[in-house]
């Protein structure tokens, strides 16, 4: 379907603000334009993609401190180019100290409600979990890789020691977290000069992370998993009453996991498994949509988007029910994947009418109570390598703080945990964060057709979703795709983004939706399309500072030489 007959039928229209990159020999997208060319930099000098993808992560802890860093969590999705997946999981654990009763609920919460006493799950030590994003980089890249990780991690050391120029949107993020961030003298001192947040144009130096960056790229991974670095950490939490021992960081261990692969009107979507929500609930939904004709409905159509939003409440009822890490809780990933049970929940699906969803599972579970500042990237080297792969210390800056002598930003993961005990997601040591993080990638015949993902929260995956509809169904340009108006909902509020028209959001309300206008649902997705002549196109959207870098050109042509005249 072309883009004017999904604009036309759907009676929608809306215009992209960014430009896509088109290469044939490598291209990495992210979601600032530094880390994308520390990425490309890997790339032209002859690395695979999951250098690229690797020196894109460290220079994304640089370039965006308020999503990323070494003391967070991340899941990776790697294709080879034999065709085989894995997913590296690296997602943060409950210190080994951690007991179900660490925290005081307050009084009279919401079962929802995870906040405690005192704000301890979500700021400052007591809310760190034990780490794993530095571990799963490092092992990506020693099983995957071609580079040393001295030589990936030089982009990264370099814009932390020269400094780069502060971006709007990283102006924004200091000024909403600026209240915690004054009470670290660290923090303050580096974002808040004088009281304020850093403004745009201004330049931000990080000689002591850059220091961090530089012993990690001599020590490898055991600078902070047993090695100085770690000491700091530890001799941190020990100072200030938090959990992170030693042994969190000496005894971790990167799990490598096979993926969840589902069926789409002749496409094979492959996701994240357990702890990872995003591939058990995709598939769901996906086979629940699979009855109706998507493209004939339109995109952005009254009846396309209640028929999105009952299935986000669908899948968001099952996740309730059954959510969590595998070695700790049953998932009933079978069940929830079949498509005799997306018959049974789509057979209660009115199309005239939004209806308030209960689970069909057996398992008691509850939702994490996700960070949404996080982020992603997707890097392809034009052999065959792909690297989809999110990112994140949980919220906005983390734990909001910086470990002395390091610069380094720790998570918040802890008050992503039930603080009750005798729940599915309550602490126990070792458990590991349950995620929404959606490194998607699409397969059309064998052959990698798209991958994508994207940073905010319980959101993430509901817009991996939309972004695979808006591609396979109303057959979008992959700019299109990843920057059209997105919604979410869990129930019973349905957020719309500003570019849902007002007669839309009319015909959504009288079918019983109550809306709630967003200025954006989720964050900056970034995406790559696999084109059959070999090229490949790379789009960011507008909701972060992505960009998309292509390496074209390639070597001269054989038996070429240079000759002076004579």
């Amino acid at each position: 379907m072309s883009k004017s007959n999904w604009r036309a039928r759907a009676g929608t229209r809306f215009v992209c603000e960014k430009q896509p990159a088109h290469g044939r020999s490598g291209m990495v997208v992210s979601n600032h334009p530094l880390a994308s060319a520390a990425g490309m930099e890997m790339l032209a000098a002859g690395g695979n993609a999951i250098d690229a993808a690797v020196a894109t992560q460290f220079a994304l802890t640089v370039v965006e401190p308020m999503m990323v860093g070494l003391i967070g969590g991340t899941t990776c999705h790697i294709r080879l180019a034999d065709g085989s997946h894995r997913i590296v999981d690296g997602m943060s654990k409950v210190p080994l100290s951690g007991r179900p009763d660490m925290y005081r609920s307050v009084p009279g919460a919401a079962p929802e409600n995870y906040t405690v006493e005192g704000r301890e799950n979500e700021v400052g030590p007591k809310a760190v979990g034990a780490p794993g994003s530095l571990l799963a980089w490092c092992h990506a890249l020693r099983q995957y890789g071609t580079m040393s990780l001295s030589d990936v991690m030089q982009p990264a050391i370099r814009h932390a020691n020269r400094g780069f120029t502060v971006t709007p949107y990283l102006s924004d993020c200091i000024k909403s977290a600026a209240p915690d961030l004054l009470d670290d003298p660290f923090t303050a001192d580096r974002l808040l000069p004088d009281g304020a947040p850093l403004k745009p144009g201004e330049r931000l130096v990080q000689a002591d992370y850059g220091e961090a960056l530089e012993l990690i790229a001599q020590q490898g991974e055991g600078a902070l998993h047993g090695g100085p670095l770690g000491d700091l950490l530890v001799e941190c939490m020990e100072r200030t009453g938090g959990f992170i021992s030693r042994r969190d960081l000496t005894e971790y261990r990167v799990v490598e996991r096979a993926p969840i692969r589902g069926r789409y009107r002749g496409w094979e979507i492959v996701g994240p498994p357990p702890p990872a929500a995003s591939g058990v609930h995709i598939t769901q939904m996906l086979n629940i949509l699979e009855a109706y004709d998507i493209a004939r409905l339109g995109f952005g159509t009254v009846d396309t988007l209640h028929l999105l939003a009952e299935v986000l409440k669908i899948a968001f009822a099952d996740r309730a029910r059954a959510s969590g890490d595998p070695d700790f809780i049953k998932v009933p990933v079978e069940r929830i994947v079949a498509k005799a049970y997306a018959d049974e929940r789509r057979a209660g699906l009115d199309l005239a009418r939004a209806t308030n969803w209960t689970s069909g599972l057996e398992t008691a579970g509850l939702l994490p109570a996700e960070g949404a500042d996080t982020t992603h990237l997707t890097a392809a080297d034009g052999k065959g390598n792909v690297v989809c792969t999110t990112q994140t210390i949980n919220s906005l800056f983390g734990a909001r703080f910086i470990v002395p002598g390091t610069g380094m930003v720790p998570n918040d993961y802890m008050g992503t945990f039930d603080p009750r005990p005798g729940k599915a997601l309550s602490i126990e040591p070792g458990k590991r964060v349950t995620t929404s993080m959606s490194p998607m990638m699409a397969v059309r015949d064998g052959k990698v057709a798209y991958a994508l993902g994207l940073p905010g929260g319980r959101k993430i995956f509901p817009s991996a979703l939309q972004a695979l509809v808006n591609l396979i169904d109303h057959g979008m340009e992959l700019q299109e795709a990843v920057e059209a108006p997105r919604i979410w909902t869990e129930g019973p509020v349905l957020e719309v983004e500003h570019g849902i028209p007002a007669d839309v959001r009319q015909g959504l309300e009288a079918r019983g939706h109550k809306l709630q206008i967003m200025p954006t649902v989720a964050g900056g997705m970034n995406a790559i399309a696999f084109h059959d002549d070999g090229s490949m196109t790379g789009a960011a959207c507008w909701r972060a500072d992505g960009a998309a870098a292509a390496l074209g050109g390639g070597h001269a042509r054989a038996g070429v030489r240079f000759e002076l005249p004579r």
